[in-house]
């Protein structure tokens, strides 16, 4: 077949020595979003393949296409790779993508580790991510291996079995799933970077593929707080055109009725911008970096702690 949907070609970097855990570490998953992609690039470099017991997998650039052209869906296709999953072997480039991942590689691995960031429109809280999933005893061990990860605050998704997500993917293939956001507005800081490594670190501690930090000089760990989204009340969208002005900063503590930002409208200077109020009280989880927004865009997220 010489469709182009087989030129796709994804990077892919395995070690393995002897038995141990099976671990598959991603980033790239959308194309601005690139902590993960600079610490994994630093893991194929920095690891020595004597120094693990198991196997390692690593896929910097898990959505190649995207993240050679710096956006979040891929050139291809426009696909957003985490919105594809089962996929389809004969589709599109993203789905075709997709479908490899959960039916071909992630069954062959334990664990794996999705690294994301807001990208480029928005600016998110360091957090490490899981979805409610599968049995208790799979969720026990997610959320195990979440609190390892040794990151200030947790959040639980509750997405459904069925989900297009990586996550999900991961556990119809009978592998824990892990994820976590750590920056945003497509770039970096020497303290995204830091959480970064610091969590691929404690995992890879935790799981017994290495003694030691390998990214990192030290070791990190924080107890983990959980948050969640539990109501449409905790975010607030733009319903038209205009331009997002925030009067909070993530990680922000926010009670029910605090301003969240104003909304204004540059072709009515005689009209009054627009006061937004938080609905529910919590952490500021995710803002908007793009003051310019359409109708539908996120504007600002609240979290609230999970029960």
């Amino acid at each position: 077949d010489r469709s182009p949907y087989f030129q796709v070609r994804i990077p892919v970097v395995r070690f393995r020595n002897g038995d141990g855990p099976r671990l598959i570490l991603m980033a790239g998953n959308h194309g601005d979003e690139y902590e993960g992609c600079m610490a994994l690039s630093l893991l194929t470099r920095r690891l020595r393949p004597e120094a693990i017991r198991g196997e390692l997998t690593i896929l910097p650039f898990a959505n190649a296409p995207a993240v050679f052209a710096g956006r979040r869906r891929s050139p291809l296709d426009d696909g957003n790779l985490n919105r594809a999953f089962p996929g389809d072997p004969a589709g599109t480039p993203t789905a075709r993508l997709a479908a490899f991942l959960e039916r071909d590689l992630l069954p062959r691995h334990d664990v794996m580790f999705d690294l994301h960031s807001g990208g480029t429109s928005m600016a998110h809280l360091p957090t490490s991510l899981i979805e409610r999933q599968g049995s208790t005893g799979y969720f026990a061990r997610t959320l195990e291996l979440m609190r390892a990860l040794g990151m200030a605050y947790g959040f639980v998704a509750e997405n459904g079995a069925d989900a297009p997500t990586s996550l999900a993917a991961a556990a119809r293939a009978g592998v824990i799933g892990l994820s976590g956001e750590f920056g945003g507005g497509a770039t970096v800081t020497p303290a995204s970077m830091g959480d970064t490594m610091s969590a691929i670190d404690n995992l890879m501690i935790a799981t017994g593929l290495v003694s030691e930090p390998v990214l990192l000089g030290e070791r990190r760990h924080c107890e983990t707080t959980l948050l969640a989204l539990t109501s449409h009340d905790q975010a607030i969208y733009a319903d038209r055109p205009g331009w997002y002005q925030p009067a909070r900063a993530i990680g922000d503590r926010i009670e029910a009725g605090d301003v969240a930002g104003w909304y204004h409208d540059f072709h009515r200077l005689d009209v009054p911008e627009q006061v937004l109020r938080f609905g529910k009280a919590g952490i500021v989880l995710s803002q908007r970096l793009h003051a310019m927004s359409q109708a539908g865009d996120c504007l600002v997220q609240v979290a609230v702690p999970y029960v």
